[in-house]
């Protein structure tokens, strides 16, 4: 395991992105500070270390590679797109070159629908929504299905659609961190240079399993 956030950030920096991301399928590399910062309060929370974990809508591999490096059992990269399993592949690949990975993964190409393998926890930064109202919903309903523990970003001002899905398939929302996601200008409409957008990340656990670990429940938000 890593000995420092900032040293997790380092590494995952270093991992490949899309070049040509498609927008419609909103392509967008999670930042490497902001995902160092989610993995460490879940490695903080004991939910990473000797846990199986799912990475839905994987991309090129930067959480679920992450949740390698902080020692997790076995993660599964759950990814449709071919261009992005090479990159996730290429990305393994030097990881394992340069640390020593003591956990399996799995690279499971195909709709997240089709992945049914129960899991510790999901990690996942799915679609927005800015193509596509909820894209995100698909995610988050798939995750309900295969996890007790989900750690999910959304745009911030969806927050009332969250809190209200998952009440509704009976799970409560326990840490929220807000973040200022950079993304680089790749498309021809980008104006900016680097475009930042709020977005919320989201812990939620199974009713049934905030009964069996109050611990691990204790509600707080946390800006960075």
């Amino acid at each position: 395991m890593l000995g420092s956030k900032s040293r997790l950030a380092i590494e995952l920096s270093k991992l490949k992105v899309f070049e040509d991301p498609d927008p419609h399928s909103e392509q967008y590399p999670t930042d490497s500070e902001i995902a160092a910062d989610m993995l460490w309060k879940a490695s903080f929370n004991e939910e990473i270390p000797n846990h199986a974990i799912a990475d839905l809508g994987a991309g090129t591999g930067i959480l679920g590679i992450g949740a390698l490096l902080m020692d997790a059992k076995k993660v599964y990269f759950v990814e449709k797109d071919p261009k992005a399993i090479e990159l996730l592949k290429q990305n393994l690949d030097l990881i394992r070159k340069t640390h020593e990975i003591k956990g399996e993964h799995e690279i499971f190409q195909g709709d997240i629908n089709e992945f049914n393998v129960k899991v510790d926890l999901v990690i996942q930064n799915p679609p927005f929504g800015t193509r596509k109202e909820h894209a995100d919903r698909e995610f988050l309903l798939k995750a309900f299905t295969i996890s007790p523990t989900i750690i999910s970003f959304h745009k911030a001002v969806t927050k009332k659609f969250i809190e209200k899905i998952a009440e509704d398939n009976h799970y409560k929302i326990t840490h929220y961190w807000e973040y200022d996601l950079p993304i680089k200008a790749t498309q021809l409409f980008h104006k900016r240079a680097i475009h930042r957008i709020k977005v919320g990340c989201w812990r939620m656990v199974s009713v049934k399993l905030d009964t069996m670990r109050p611990h691990l429940t204790t509600t707080y938000i946390n800006n960075r």
